[in-house]
């Protein structure tokens, strides 16, 4: 659906949005446009453990999730992020409900490599649950949170979790929001955002170290989505003033993902 959009907000980013971006998800919504926010929460997660006493762990910019550090994702992800978030964007006038993906087995998980822990791989999203809220004129706020057959609970990468989501409800656009312009690479002594790439592009860029680290995950989850129905995925600068009304406009923002052989040539 053209008027759909799926954003996905970094948990190091969220803390710093401005008023003005929930003003723009604010004014989407009541422009027809049907939303739905994943959030991650990393950096709150990890400053609750510390202050446990607890030394967060992470192998190729993926949480390792053992039982404590379980117990304290959910409590910051469903207890006190997803809650920020609705409560900033019915501050700026919207309406919004906050789930996480145990919710009506909204992310159905199985248990991921073994070396991570109680971290999910999603099997199925059942969008069930956000089509029941986003028809009822809210806007379904999503922490990264899934539950397998057994009724074990896992933690998600937020990236991954906003990718199948989007696949699952139809929306064309994914949007992640970061607090850096794009995928970025230094050209002549300067550092230039890369307009649009694709898999081979982003394979080639992994492997050359330039896509590294917290973005790895960020440009796999992409690739991930254009599996499903999603036909770009674009990566932004949140803090930039308007830029969710430029991505439903269709301006050309930050970097945009697409489908192998899909980039445009100049």
């Amino acid at each position: 659906m053209e008027n759909q959009l799926v954003i996905k907000c970094g948990g190091s980013t969220l803390e710093n949005l401005p008023a003005s971006f929930f003003e723009d998800i604010t004014a989407l919504q009541q422009d027809g446009f049907m939303l739905t926010i994943v959030h991650g929460g990393g950096p709150a997660i990890s400053a609750t453990l510390k202050q446990m006493g607890i030394e967060p762990k992470f192998v190729d910019g993926l949480r390792v999730t053992d039982a404590a550090t379980l117990q304290v994702a959910q409590m910051v992800l469903i207890g006190q992020t997803n809650k920020q978030v609705v409560s900033r964007i019915q501050t700026a006038g919207g309406r919004a409900a906050g789930i996480s993906g145990i919710d009506g087995s909204t992310l159905q998980v199985i248990q991921g490599p073994e070396h991570l822990g109680f971290v999910g791989e999603i099997q199925q999203v059942d969008p069930a649950l956000i089509a029941t809220l986003s028809q009822s004129g809210f806007i379904p706020v999503i922490a990264p949170l899934g539950i397998d057959a057994d009724g074990q609970i896992y933690n998600i990468n937020a990236d991954t979790a906003a990718g199948a989501v989007a696949g699952a409800v139809g929306t064309k656009r994914l949007v992640m929001v970061t607090d850096v312009p794009g995928v970025m690479q230094e050209i002549d002594g300067v550092k230039k955002v890369l307009p649009e790439l694709d898999e081979v592009q982003i394979n080639e860029l992994i492997a050359e170290g330039i896509i590294y680290g917290g973005m790895i995950p960020k440009v796999r989850a992409a690739l991930d989505a254009l599996g499903h129905e999603v036909e770009e995925v674009l990566i932004i600068n949140g803090y930039e003033p308007g830029v969710l009304k430029k991505v439903a406009a269709g301006q050309t923002i930050g970097t945009k993902i697409v489908k192998e052989g899909k980039v445009k040539v100049s």
